[in-house]
Formats: structure tokens, C-alpha cells, sequence
């Protein structure tokens, strides 16, 4: 009888023990990443020249900076594909960090990266994305999120952005593709230059024309999450000529 019911007693405290060691090793993975993020922000620069590393990106490619208000479709397509949580974080979002530690382990990019890390990226890491590289990308983003308004972020991020094709920036690529301003781009034509951030020569809508509706459909279905379309509006969008001029 003794021997059973200490098999009893013992058998119901392993969930404590399991407990307790899986909050020891949220903590403890807390603090190192409170470390690494220490040392990322010491070792990483200020973000004061930001505006003046995108118009020197700019001058290099022969892109035009951003004139006027914000383009409100493209952006509000960028930002649902790429960052819907814009407004709300502090240049990194806790959701993306939380799939990060996947990626590590199995060496696929689980996404999560914030319009911030991303600019932060290419302004100054040189586009890198190995492991290194992306931990500095995160202590940047926290500094141009302290440094500058969201408005001037995304503003910088629309003319670092390459679209593929020579195009550097939201302007020459409205102009190049379409032959418009950014401001006078419609809906079909915003959703499919939103779409070719993430792999501008995999969805190249000259070269590979199904990949890029594909995609597209993909950032009408982001828009469409986020409250900005009903399913039949994105319907209607995916349906209409994107007015290519060229190439």
C-alpha cells in the first residue's frame, strides 16, 4: 500500500515539474534575449542620417523621391501585406518575434519582419539577412521608430523599396510600370506593386504575369483581412487590366 500511494503522489505532481522548468526556461531564454538586444543596440548606429542614406540610395539608382501626401492605396497595400500592425508597435512586433526562433532552428524565414526592420535592412545592413544581420536589423527599427514619426518611416521605406526592373522607389516604379504618379494608381495596379516587394523578379508581371496575379490575390486577401475590402470588392480588383506600359 505505501509504495502505491506514493506512485500516486508522484504521478501527480510531474505537470508542477514540468511547469516550473518550462517558466525557467521562459526565463532564462528572456534574458538572453534581453542581453542580445542590449548588445545589438550598443554596437548598432544611430538612425539621425536616415533620410539622408534614402536619398543617397535614391541618387545612386536614379530614383525620384516621394512627392506630396503619402499614396494612400499602395501604402495601405503595403502595410496589410507587410506590417499590419504598423500603428501599433514599437518598430518590432511581438507576433513576428515570436516565429523568429522557428526560423533559426529550421533555416526558413518565417516572416514577421516590420516595415521598420525591413527599411532598417536595407539602409544599414546592406540588405543582409543572416542571423547576425537581422538582430542589429531589430535594435535599428526600435531607434527609427523613437527617431521618426510613422508617417516619415513609411514615406522613407516607399522610396527605398525595389520593384524590380531598375526600379527603386515607388515613384519610378509607378511611373515605369504604369505611367503614372503614385497618387493616380487604382487598386489593381496598387495590390500588384505591393505584391512585388517580397521577390520583385519571381513576380515580375512582364516575365511571369501568373505568379504576379497570384500574388496580387495574396495582398487583396490581406486587404480584405484587414477590414479594408469585402471579398467581392477583391474579386472585382483581381479582375481588372493592370495597364502595363512597356518594359
Amino acid at each position: 500500500m505505501p509504495p502505491a500511494a506514493t506512485s500516486v503522489r508522484s504521478d501527480r505532481s510531474w505537470p508542477v515539474r514540468v511547469l516550473r522548468r518550462g517558466v525557467g526556461l521562459v526565463v532564462v531564454l528572456g534574458l538572453l534575449l534581453a542581453v542580445a538586444f542590449g548588445v545589438a543596440w550598443a554596437v548598432t548606429p544611430g538612425v539621425a542620417d536616415a533620410e539622408q542614406r534614402v536619398a543617397e540610395r535614391l541618387a545612386e539608382h536614379g530614383g525620384t523621391p516621394l512627392a506630396g501626401e503619402l499614396p494612400s492605396r499602395v501604402a495601405a497595400a503595403l502595410l496589410a501585406t507587410e506590417d499590419s500592425h504598423f500603428a501599433d508597435h514599437i518598430g518590432i512586433d511581438w507576433r513576428g518575434a515570436l516565429r523568429a526562433p522557428v526560423g533559426l532552428v529550421t533555416g526558413t524565414d518565417q516572416g514577421g519582419s516590420t516595415v521598420h526592420q525591413q527599411l532598417a535592412r536595407v539602409l544599414y545592413e546592406d540588405g543582409a539577412t543572416d542571423v547576425v544581420a537581422k538582430g542589429r536589423a531589430v535594435a535599428l527599427a526600435v531607434k527609427l521608430d523613437r527617431a521618426w514619426t510613422d508617417e516619415q518611416i513609411l514615406r522613407m521605406y516607399l522610396d527605398s523599396v525595389y520593384f524590380g526592373h531598375g526600379f527603386y522607389g515607388i515613384s519610378a516604379a509607378a511611373e515605369g510600370y504604369f505611367g503614372l504618379p503614385p497618387d493616380r494608381l487604382d487598386w489593381a495596379q496598387a495590390s500588384l506593386l505591393a505584391g512585388l516587394v517580397q521577390a520583385p523578379s519571381a513576380y515580375d508581371p512582364f516575365q511571369h504575369p501568373e505568379r504576379a496575379a497570384g500574388r496580387q490575390a495574396h495582398v487583396l486577401d490581406r486587404l480584405v483581412a484587414v477590414g479594408a475590402f469585402e471579398p467581392a470588392e477583391a474579386d472585382d480588383i483581381a479582375s481588372r487590366q493592370w495597364g502595363l506600359v512597356g518594359r
